[in-house]
């Protein structure tokens, strides 16, 4: 069969044959028809990811949708080793799959399981988030970012902040339910644009904030943990989320004064630290919410033929390779 095989660990994938799996009794033989080319897809497809398999030669995807057997459209996640989702069938086991509402095409679902699960799980999985809270998406320019803002907003957040990098793209964030943006502006290029950031948090906190939902990590979140120190009431707590590090500066000189004078509760949300039951049930709710939420998610779709470039290539707009 048609397939993106990886050779070996650390190698991306090349379009080529890869042996047709044959049906077992614990697994289910997908026709898939999409995957969308995420940074956990990616990472787990090269053996970089703690829940890689490690064996290779292997066919990269990580998810992905198609049909079972019998007809059914789904939605699977982590098929069986070798066997990964870009390719024309892969075998999942029934518990990975989630049935596919009929008022969302392929594409869709493939492209917004991942980053909406990410964004679901963070504000209600970890956060518990209740209606009238408030909320700051910091890294909100990502595509789960953007899930997050509008997530936030259907779920009841009272005010959404927006935080990231890119001032035009905040901007658009205002139509999908951010309430309030905050650019900003790090490192050796800007040595004082910590603390305008830190400044600028520090006035969106003045009425307070309850949850926090990070997709950065570094000088970024430490600015966001410092302010909410200086600025949040006695003994309220902050739920603070970390999701992931597309800063890639995975080490942070956090101040302990900053945890000792506040009530900040710091969690992650991810693979292993959330069950994995947990991680399908908030993708299947963020299938049923697509329509009444109006979710917007930014898709490219490409040919398994091509996944060679496609590979290289950022996340946004998500990639959907269709086979």
């Amino acid at each position: 069969m048609k397939a993106a095989v990886v050779a070996a660990a650390g190698m991306p994938p090349v379009f080529g044959e890869f042996d047709e799996p044959t049906p077992n009794p614990e697994a289910e033989l997908i026709t898939v028809s999409a995957s969308a080319l995420s940074q956990f897809s990616k990472s787990r497809s090269s053996g970089a990811h703690y829940s890689s398999d490690g064996i290779f030669p292997a066919v990269a995807g990580a998810d992905g949708v198609g049909r079972t057997a019998v007809g059914r459209m789904v939605y699977f996640v982590l098929p069986e080793a070798p066997y990964g989702a870009l390719a024309e069938k892969c075998l999942v086991r029934p518990r990975q799959c989630i049935e596919i509402p009929d008022s969302l095409d392929e594409v869709t679902a493939a492209a917004i399981a991942n980053p909406g699960m990410s964004a679901w799980t963070a504000l209600i999985g970890r956060a518990g988030l209740q209606p009238g809270e408030s909320v700051l998406v910091n890294g909100a320019t990502g595509t789960a970012g953007r899930l997050a803002v509008q997530l936030a907003k259907y779920l009841g957040a009272g005010t959404v902040i927006a935080t990231g990098r890119n001032e035009s793209e905040l901007r658009g964030l205002l139509s999908l339910g951010a309430d309030a943006i905050i650019p900003f502006t790090l490192g050796t290029l800007d040595p004082l644009g910590a603390k305008r950031y830190e400044e600028a948090l520090t006035d969106a906190f003045a009425k307070g904030i309850n949850v926090v939902v990070d997709y950065l990590w570094g000088e970024s979140a430490k600015t966001v943990i410092v302010a909410i120190a200086k600025t949040v009431e006695d003994a309220t707590p902050v739920r603070f989320v970390h999701v992931g590090g597309a800063s890639r500066e995975e080490e942070i000189a956090l101040p302990g004064a900053a945890l000792r004078s506040s009530a900040i509760q710091l969690m992650g949300s991810g693979v292993k630290s959330v069950p994995f039951a947990k991680l399908l049930a908030a993708i299947r709710s963020v299938f049923e919410a697509a329509g009444p939420a109006k979710l917007r998610i930014a898709t490219k779709i490409v040919p398994l033929s091509e996944i060679e470039e496609a590979w290289k290539w950022p996340g946004k707009p998500r990639i959907v390779i269709t086979i």
